[in-house]
């Protein structure tokens, strides 16, 4: 366990569902700058057994009583894709600090909605792009930034695996469930063109922008083949850089997400593993001026506690936000519904021009 500073953020997550009891809690836990003050879920059971777990200051069954709490500094949102908007309005206007999952919304309506509960609270929102915090991606976008020079194309690639689930159940905490969990309305995973772009998509378009910069159009094709799903996308970078992206779910293979950058002094090629491995992505930093590629280890692998770790030190030191903020995380959000909409009209779609929900 890393040695906790003095001065830590007390962090109340909301909802106790998968994402929270893989990722969240233990992030909470193990980060040196925050702490577990609260959890809260409507459904008791799972509410009484996360606590026994976890050892929370407090919990509540009632989101609106945590936010009330006075000692309270901010809040992850842990919950379904249909309740990220407004559960994060409700924190920001309360007062706290918000960490969201990822996708920030599901419309761009009502994410204009956030962005200006975010800009009239003064208060800070991060978005749970997780992969920001990998130490093999923050090596390649500091030698974007800093060496690369101007970018010629970026290619990348997110493809789920059908071996997917045995690899996970073997490495994550055994999930509890309650038939007494919130639920959205109707099954997210009925439209699953839908539930892949915001789960998986999710993902792929915020590395793409994390190293490209902003996506200003994109065009799509898609096919659907033995209950595979898959997208091809080109994409225009605003500074006139090519991009392509592959969104396969699933292939019949191992895991295989990661990405090519060709610049004007060097290259950057990525491998990025299932992410519940906690394994930093194998990325290799060629560079023209001498013909060496460089790799870093990244012995700590642990995005999300990382993750967690600069979004505090936002909150107590005014550091920089290194991850994803609300522009961010629209941004994503409009390029998966240009995405979608290129993808059933058969030509190019411009983000400015999105509108509605995915």
């Amino acid at each position: 366990m890393p040695k906790k500073d003095d001065r830590r953020l007390k962090v109340g997550v909301l909802g106790c569902g998968p994402i929270a009891q893989a990722a969240h809690f233990e992030s909470c836990t193990k980060a040196r700058n925050a702490d577990l003050h609260a959890i809260c879920d409507v459904a008791p059971d799972l509410l009484e057994r996360m606590a026994w777990t976890h050892k929370p200051e407090r919990t509540f069954s009632d989101y609106a009583a945590m936010l009330a709490d006075p000692e309270l500094d901010a809040v992850i949102v842990a919950t379904s894709d249909a309740f990220h908007v407004p559960a994060s309005i409700a924190a920001l206007e309360a007062g706290k600090h918000v960490l969201c999952e990822k996708p920030i919304g599901t419309g761009v309506e009502e994410i204009e909605t956030l962005r200006r509960a975010v800009a009239a609270s003064g208060k800070v929102l991060q978005v749970g792009h997780m992969k920001r915090f990998d130490a093999g991606l923050e090596a390649a976008r500091d030698f974007i930034d800093a060496e690369m020079g101007r970018m010629l194309a970026l290619k990348a690639w997110y493809c789920d695996s059908t071996h997917r689930y045995p690899m996970t159940d073997a490495v994550q905490p055994l999930i509890v469930t309650s038939s007494r969990a919130r639920k959205p309305a109707g099954d997210p995973k009925a439209d699953l063109e839908r539930y892949y772009m915001l789960a998986h998509g999710s993902h792929l378009v915020d590395t793409a922008r994390y190293f490209g910069g902003e996506i200003v159009e994109v065009e799509a094709r898609f096919l659907e083949r033995f209950g595979a799903r898959c997208w091809f996308v080109d994409v225009a970078f605003a500074d006139g850089a090519l991009g392509h992206l592959d969104l396969t779910v699933a292939v019949r293979m191992d895991w295989h997400e990661g990405f090519q950058i060709y610049g004007e002094n060097g290259s950057v090629v990525g491998k990025t593993y299932n992410p519940w491995y906690y394994k930093t992505s194998e990325v290799d930093i060629f560079r023209e001026k001498d013909a060496v590629t460089t790799r870093v280890l990244g012995a700590d692998g642990h995005f999300y506690r990382r993750q967690l770790e600069g979004f505090a030190s936002v909150v107590l030191d005014g550091a920089p936000m290194r991850g994803a903020d609300i522009e961010d995380g629209a941004a994503s959000v409009r390029a998966m519904i240009a995405i979608a909409r290129s993808a059933e009209a058969g030509r190019p779609v411009r983000l400015a021009d999105v509108s509605g929900d995915l």
